[in-house]
């Protein structure tokens, strides 16, 4: 890899593809790792081996076509991380069904939308999370607004009329259905659609990803590749489910190698992370910088033994520099890894390697994963030389099939050569590491300058008080943008922003210090960790009473 010319790499690889379905493939797992430890969900007491987990997919799919879904129908889910999640996810691959990911923090128009565009037949929903009522909302929307929509299925103890509580699916699966799953499973093919994700654009109705049984088993195979799991690892995964980064990098990156998914609970909590890190010894933990950053400052963290870990992923959004540091040292990860990729792509394209030196696992986001291709572009499409800032595009077998129903978007993100245009700017080196910039639209051009936030954070994450840090544009009429940082301390340290911006001054240019610093408790994020610039960008120009910088 070492000596490239131009930013064009390609993961050459000597393990084949995997050419079957995910059913095929948990029952390999299954036949492999049959009293292995397969999920343990801590918040509901559940341990389940491989064979009890296989069973209870095989009876909740049996009820499934007991219920009159076909091969190609799509199931709704709604709801936040359970064991049933995990067995809804399995159970519709083996009945050839597609699962379609709703977001638990939708509400009514988001939940009408998704679930029409994509023609729902059935709608697997737990009965609430946080201060949404999911049954309530399911309740309102009716027969008239979801006119496709014929089954609910509840998670837990709530009611709604006419809907089956999740265990008596199961129940209604025979024999003749139980038949019928063996031969739907000699029929599908491994290319056949199994997943639907929302993407969550900032403009414009959320996007239906279309993902086949080819696209997230095998990126699932390759995550746990990188990872060197075995059958004798616990994955620890605080992620949300249904996000790839749970179902793809948690779920199917263990069964395909014989670990455990091992849950601490249905959301995000710091406390429970390290709980069950300790108590149930796990060898990986995933999470997103965020995730990393509040179990490292909870007050309790050196209350628990995590001597067990030794691998896991930091993804979702870049990594600050200093708090991998804190995660190979004060976490005892040294195998962490750092992964890329986005749900359009399977969804991850780089990620870095144990043996990589550990300035390139602390600062870049490794190399190609097997198999896929990437060029760095510029705005005319041309690959742009070794370590010059353009548009990552990916193409391979981790391309998504498309966008449900919306031929136009689909061919504004995948061009006629099959590349999958991904928004994000980044720099590939001469040895093929990669470097995320930024997303395009988030870069500031301040007086005719490029400025990348990504590079002024992770200098700004050199601060002895700062905690998290992220910095955007906010329109100026003279320079068009000014930089704005928003910063998180750490807990019992002050600073101000004259501190900020003297700390900048003589060690970066001029025009990347921050003219405005906004001291902050959180920041506006999706339910996977993912930062809204956009909200905070829209917060400031309010806060400031700012208006665009018009442009000739």
């Amino acid at each position: 890899m070492a000596g490239l010319t131009r930013s064009y790499v390609h993961g050459a690889a000597s393990v084949p593809l995997i050419g079957t379905t995910i059913g095929e493939h948990l029952d390999g797992a299954v036949a492999r790792w049959a009293e292995r430890d397969a999920l343990v969900v801590r918040s509901q007491s559940v341990r389940w081996t491989y064979a009890g987990l296989a069973r209870r997919v095989e009876a909740f799919a049996a009820g499934l076509l007991a219920l009159g879904l076909e091969p190609g129908d799509r199931v709704g889910i709604w709801s936040p991380d359970n064991a049933e999640w995990v067995v809804t996810q399995f159970a519709t691959a083996k009945a050839g069904l597609v699962l379609v990911n709703i977001n638990p923090a939708y509400r009514l128009a988001e939940l009408e939308y998704a679930l029409n565009k994509v023609g729902c037949r059935a709608l697997v929903t737990a009965t609430r999370f946080k201060s949404s009522d999911y049954l309530a909302m399911v309740a309102e929307l009716g027969q008239a607004r979801l006119s496709r929509l014929e089954t609910v299925i509840v998670v837990g103890d709530g009611t709604l009329p006419g809907a089956i509580p999740f265990d008596a699916v199961a129940a209604r699966g025979r024999a003749a259905e139980r038949a019928r799953l063996a031969e739907i499973g000699a029929r599908l093919q491994f290319d056949d659609a199994v997943n639907i994700q929302f993407t969550s654009g900032t403009t414009g109705a959320p996007k239906g990803a279309t993902l086949s049984h080819h696209n997230i088993l095998n990126n699932g195979y390759f995550i746990g590749e990188s990872l060197a799991l075995t059958e004798r690892d616990r994955v620890c995964i605080p992620v949300p489910l249904y996000h790839c980064f749970g179902m793809v990098l948690g779920n199917l990156a263990c069964v395909t190698h014989g670990a455990a998914m091992v849950y601490p609970g249905e959301a995000f909590d710091p406390l429970a992370v390290l709980e069950t890190v300790a108590a149930e010894r796990c060898t990986g933990l995933y999470g997103v910088p965020t995730m990393f950053i509040a179990e490292l400052d909870h007050p309790e963290f050196r209350r628990f033994d995590l001597t067990s870990l030794r691998t896991g992923i930091v993804a979702g959004s870049p990594c600050p520099i200093e708090v991998m540091k804190r995660v190979v040292s004060d976490m005892h990860m040294a195998e962490v890894t750092i992964a890329y990729g986005m749900t359009e792509t399977s969804p991850v394209s780089f990620q870095t390697s144990p043996a990589d030196p550990l300035d390139k696992r602390v600062s870049t986001v490794g190399r190609i994963h097997p198999h896929v291709e990437v060029k760095i572009v510029d705005a005319e499409g041309r690959v742009v030389p070794p370590g010059t800032p353009g548009e990552l595009c990916t193409r391979g077998y981790s391309v998504m099939l498309g966008y449900w129903d919306d031929p136009a978007r689909t061919d504004e993100a995948i061009d006629r050569a099959g590349w999958m245009h991904t928004g994000d700017l980044a720099t590939l080196d001469d040895a093929g590491y990669c470097n995320i910039v930024g997303r395009i639209k988030d870069m500031v051009i301040r007086g005719g300058e490029n400025v990348y936030p990504r590079r002024v954070e992770e200098f700004l994450h050199r601060h002895p008080a700062v905690a998290d840090v992220q910095v955007i544009g906010v329109p100026d009429a003279r320079m068009g943008e000014k930089l704005c940082a928003w910063i998180k301390l750490k807990p019992g340290v002050a600073a101000s922003a004259e501190d900020i911006r003297a700390f900048c001054q003589g060690q970066i240019a001029h025009y990347k210090i921050p003219r405005y610093v906004k001291f902050v408790d959180s920041f506006p994020m999706t339910v996977t960790g993912k930062i809204q610039k956009y909200v905070m960008r829209e917060h400031m120009k309010q806060e400031l009473g700012l208006a665009e910088a018009r442009t000739a």
